[in-house]
């Protein structure tokens, strides 16, 4: 099932040039999507479209069968969830379990339910043992993980990370990593948007989306994107380490096949000596 469709869309922010350009694109449900693309290649302008934080200028836009229009703004916004870039600016209650109740209260959801629900989510996410603490005493990775339970226990049908992970250290960046791989275990039928100048991070993915001034280059999986050295080049991208290390290993001989991490790719070397 598709759950977000593009049909022939485009977006100006000035008559100079497009952000996005005649882009047709379909998303599978329950696919972990990267959004990857140099600065300005459009990424953001095509998040912002889909919950209607940007008008529609041409084509058409299709969220869980839903046309993108006015009138179905609060419904596709209800599937939708978003994770921004800085964590200090998406804290709106006072403690974690305050934030996370933010949005059940926005639904109306009833009192009694309520603690169950904070309770579930915050114990995904790793952070049941910090309900009571304020936003100032949490580090950059652990508010992020706040954002994600507050956004899923809404239960969306689509999560958008918007670069989540470009202001956390290495150690916010592996948690949030871990988190994702957590929901694609969980919740199959959730769809993971992640918009991310991370290479590695998009290696991870189901399938790649690859915008390059406001244009569609490439949508297939991974390996087959970052194997094309002509095209990343093209984008002003880098090859992701993982495949560094496999056309080394051939070089010597060494096939570690469609090992999807070092330490799978570790494993291999390991097992052919």
């Amino acid at each position: 099932m598709k759950t977000i469709i593009f049909k022939n869309v485009s977006y100006s922010y000035s008559k100079e040039g497009f952000a996005i350009k005649n882009l047709s694109l379909e998303l599978e449900e329950g696919s972990y999507i990267a959004l990857v693309g140099h600065n300005g290649s459009g990424k953001s302008t095509l998040a912002k479209l889909i919950i209607g934080l940007l008008p529609l200028q041409s084509g058409e836009i299709i969220v869980n069968g839903l046309k993108l229009e006015k009138a179905n703004y609060s419904k596709i916004r209800s599937q939708v969830g978003i994770v921004f870039q800085n964590p200090d600016n998406q804290f709106i209650g006072s403690t974690v379990e305050d934030d996370i109740a933010f949005g059940l209260e926005n639904r109306q959801v009833p009192q009694e339910d309520m603690r169950g629900i904070i309770d579930e989510f915050a114990r995904k996410v790793g952070m049941i043992d910090y309900l009571k603490k304020e936003p100032t005493n949490l580090s950059g990775g652990q508010k992020q993980r706040v954002a994600i339970a507050g956004i899923l226990a809404l239960q969306p049908k689509v999560i958008i990370f918007d670069e989540a992970t470009s202001m956390l250290d290495p150690r916010g960046r592996n948690e949030i990593s871990k988190i994702i791989k957590e929901m694609r275990k969980n919740m199959p039928d959730l769809t993971i948007i992640s918009i991310t100048h991370d290479v590695e991070e998009a290696y991870q993915a189901d399938k790649v989306v690859l915008l390059n001034k406001g244009e569609l280059r490439a949508y297939d999986k991974p390996s087959v994107i970052f194997s094309n050295e002509e095209l990343i080049k093209e984008c002003n991208l880098m090859k992701p380490f993982l495949l560094n290390v496999r056309d080394e290993c051939l070089k010597v001989g060494l096939d570690i096949g469609d090992a999807s991490s070092i330490e799978e790719a570790v494993e291999k070397i390991c097992q052919s000596k």
